[in-house]
């Protein structure tokens, strides 16, 4: 068996040659489009063009409900993989990511997925099937210096454009778009029990792992169930303001390929705020893209990372 076929873990029959990355959404992380995947278990590998960089390039992508890796690049032909880049017109900012033309899909029937040859198969980021946690950090009970504390606005809020600019430069958070240079400084240090980690510097403790993608009615009822059973031992768990939620970021990004520390699971790629957009729709932060963004209420899904504020 050839290395292509042993990264694909579920066989060659789960390549989706119909999935493109303006489709995943619906089906991975909403609750319509194309299809509903169902099962956590279930993978769907497809192929797309990263040009986020200088020079476009081919990958394989792993998907499934609450999960996505990029787990290959493929060592296509340049000029080909710009010819089908300069198909796709202009696009947006942050929409650089294409599907693949049917000169690529040829391509890659015959060199890649129906040969055994594995030259032009580049594996990436194996390391991050295995779940993250919080090794690593200094102890709850370490003696640490720490920047003075920083509170943060933690109350909900009706936010505009310039309002999240605002926020993102009066604390200098390092938010891709707006402030990518920001150095806004956090001192994390591990709870001990496997699921949250505490920042010294806000006073913030954060839910390690997070909740599944669920609109934003089913996630204030899972709050009000995770503060019921009292979760880490606390019944203030609730989610974070726009401001706390971007502290997270980071400048760079973790193996799996979000911009927060590498504690964190990665299977919470973008979380609801508690914010809405003035003159509508809902904030959420994106870790994978490390910014804010907004979504129109007609896509109402999301995943959770909660906090509470310790007590000084």
């Amino acid at each position: 068996m050839g290395l292509f076929k042993k990264l694909v873990q579920t066989g060659i029959s789960a390549i989706d040659w119909e999935m493109t990355p303006e489709y995943t959404f619906g089906t991975f992380e909403s609750w319509g489009g194309r299809e509903r995947v169902r099962s956590k278990n279930e993978r769907i590998y497809y192929f797309f063009i990263d040009a986020w960089g200088e020079e476009p390039k081919l990958c394989l992508m792993e998907r499934g409900i609450k999960h996505a890796l990029v787990i290959a690049e493929i060592l296509a032909p340049p000029e080909m993989v710009r010819r089908c880049v300069s198909e796709q017109g202009k696009v947006a900012r942050f929409e650089r990511t294409h599907p693949i033309n049917e000169e690529l899909k040829r391509w890659l029937l015959a060199n890649v997925v129906e040969t055994e040859d594995d030259s032009k198969v580049i594996p990436l980021l194996e390391s991050s099937r295995t779940p993250v946690g919080g090794i690593g950090l200094p102890g709850r009970e370490a003696v640490l210096t720490a920047p003075e504390r920083i509170v943060l606005p933690p109350e909900p809020a009706e936010l505009s454009e310039e309002d999240v600019t605002a926020l993102v430069l009066r604390f200098n958070f390092t938010e891709q778009e707006r402030n990518p240079q920001g150095s806004f400084v956090k001192v994390l240090v591990d709870n001990n029990d496997g699921l949250t980690v505490s920042d010294r510097v806000t006073g913030l403790m954060w839910q390690l792992g997070g909740t599944d993608i669920m609109s934003h009615r089913s996630m204030r009822r899972e709050i009000e169930r995770i503060n019921s059973t009292r979760f880490a031992g606390f019944a203030d768990w609730r989610l974070p303001s726009m401001a706390e939620a971007l502290s997270l970021l980071e400048g760079k990004q973790s193996a799996a390929g979000q911009y927060l520390h590498g504690c964190f699971s990665g299977e919470q790629p973008f979380v609801f705020v508690d914010a809405t957009r003035k003159p509508g729709g809902q904030w959420f932060v994106d870790f994978k893209q490390g910014r804010a963004f907004w979504s129109s209420g007609t896509i109402p899904g999301g995943f959770g990372r909660l906090c509470r504020q310790e007590k000084e």
